[in-house]
């Protein structure tokens, strides 16, 4: 298969799918169910589907939404070739009508999406899906998969560059990443969630993310001696040393080591050694010694980067040790998201169509938490007069909420309430992303995505949900219109 490229901000770039053809990333009774709805003529049928998610991961104040590109990439490209349908006739369970079918198959639905990198919330609809029946259930693991793995990682990159408090974060996680996906796209994810970078050569070829990297404990120990291996690198990259100092011990070789380096072999060149990284060690501790013997050195301007296990609780602890830190390389803890490793977005029927009308849908459980919310619907982040958003809103897909006055609305935990939006204004949060298939909205770069993340949080969204600990709920209202429609819908299925 031929390359494909696309160019942004002047950079040559690889799409997602130049080498692989994804489509049959699915389970396998997506197909098992297109088939049946095929086979009783349901196919044409139009659906709507919501993605949402349950819980926030590390219980935070919020997630941000992540992978909405690799999703439009996904549908445009969405076919079944010879080799596919040749395993699925194999199966032996479907029909050389079905077969033929899945052979010319395109999506044709739409997609409506909250903009990439949106702060959002709990049992909120992230995405719709509304197309034919058979379509529709198609793309229900491929569009989880992205959501999943893209959101959790940016929302956990967020936490841990909001600990390091003003200092870069840089993404050091591939080698332990659950496989060379998740290490690409957990390195995008990672960027969009405030990382500086990434070690990921693939990833910053991808997607045009700075990318950087030092050496291994390997290269000093390949050769004689701890100096000759920093005399060869600093010889190699006089612009760039950043010297790894813990390979046999910090404060008696490596430290006393790079100044010699930086005084016999850059100097000289009229260079300056960039800096030091730290790896193993009390990195609070070791980091306050390194910094005094640098500065006694005359090497004020030397940067200390720390890697090593590192997450938002770790660094926190070093910094308020007096760690004396640039920079921190995160690896396994970011790229894995150790601490709470599942996001749990879900992909589930609101409404289908019928003479012309989409009726609602509503799943029920026993767990209130899983009662889904039913049929076609808009979602609004209302903001008061200083723009900082104070809820979410849903309402009726034909409902029209007008804020220049006083707006009743519902809140489902306490509805008996008498609540109102005064001196607010709303925002529609989802946008037409996809019709027919193609992609409609315009390719957004992903240093505009990262800064759009970085606005919310500092102009839109409370600290109070923003902090670690027990942060401030964000609420998820409902119209008076829409919780009515709800309850009536519960109400006549459990009667």
């Amino acid at each position: 298969m031929n390359s494909t490229f696309f160019f942004e901000k002047g950079v040559v770039m690889k799409k997602q799918f130049d080498e692989r053809n994804l489509t049959m990333v699915m389970d396998f009774y997506e197909l098992t169910m297109a088939n049946g709805y095929f086979k009783d003529e349901d196919k044409e049928r139009k659906v709507a589907f919501d993605v949402f998610y349950r819980k926030n991961p590390d219980n935070a104040g919020y997630a941000i939404f992540a992978g909405l590109e690799q999703i439009i990439e996904y549908i445009e490209n969405l076919h079944f070739d010879e080799d596919d349908i040749e395993y699925l006739r194999g199966q032996g369970l479907f029909g050389e009508e079905f077969l033929a079918y899945l052979a010319d198959f395109k999506f044709r639905g739409d997609i409506y999406s909250f903009p990439e990198g949106t702060i959002m919330y709990p049992n909120e609809p992230v995405i719709t899906v509304v197309a034919p029946l058979l379509d529709a259930q198609l793309v229900e693991t491929a569009i989880l998969l992205q959501v999943n793995h893209q959101s959790l990682i940016a929302t956990k990159t967020r936490r841990i560059v909001r600990s390091a408090k003003g200092r870069a974060v840089s993404d050091f996680g591939a080698r332990r990443a659950h496989n060379m996906d998740a290490a690409v796209y957990g390195a995008r994810a990672a960027y969009i969630g405030g990382a500086v970078g990434t070690a990921t050569v693939l990833a910053g070829q991808m997607f045009n993310i700075p990318i950087s990297g030092t050496m291994a404990h390997s290269w000093v120990m390949f050769y004689r001696d701890e100096f000759e291996a920093f005399k060869h690198y600093a010889e190699n990259y006089p612009d760039a040393t950043v010297l790894l100092v813990d390979t046999y011990d910090v404060v008696k070789s490596g430290i006393p080591n790079a100044i010699r380096c930086a005084k016999e072999v850059l100097e000289p060149m009229g260079k300056r050694l960039k800096g030091i990284r730290l790896d193993s060690g009390d990195l609070a501790y070791l980091s306050k010694k390194v910094r005094k013997m640098l500065d006694d050195a005359g090497l004020t301007d030397c940067k200390i980067v720390v890697s090593n296990s590192l997450d938002e609780w770790t660094i926190m602890s070093i910094l308020e040790q007096g760690g004396c830190i640039d920079s921190f390389g995160v690896g396994e803890r970011l790229i894995t998201a150790k601490s709470d490793p599942v996001f749990g977005a879900v992909y589930k029927i609101a409404a289908v169509e019928e003479n012309g009308v989409f009726q609602p849908r509503i799943k029920i459980s026993e767990n209130v938490e899983k009662i889904t919310n039913p049929g076609l619907k808009k979602v609004y982040r209302i903001y008061d007069e200083n723009k900082k958003a104070i809820a979410d809103l849903i309402a009726g897909a034909d409902e029209v909420v007008d804020l220049s006055k006083p707006y009743r609305y519902v809140d489902p935990v306490k509805p008996w309430k008498n609540r109102y939006f005064e001196n607010c204004t709303a925002v529609e949060l989802q946008q037409l992303v996809v019709k027919n298939g193609k992609r409609v909205m315009d390719r957004v770069s992903i240093d505009e995505i990262k800064k759009y993340v970085q606005d919310q949080l500092t102009d839109n969204i409370w600290e109070e949900e923003q902090r670690f600990e027990n942060p401030h709920n964000h609420y998820l209202d409902m119209s008076p219109a829409y919780y009515d429609m709800k309850m009536s819908l519960l109400h006549k299925l459990t009667d």
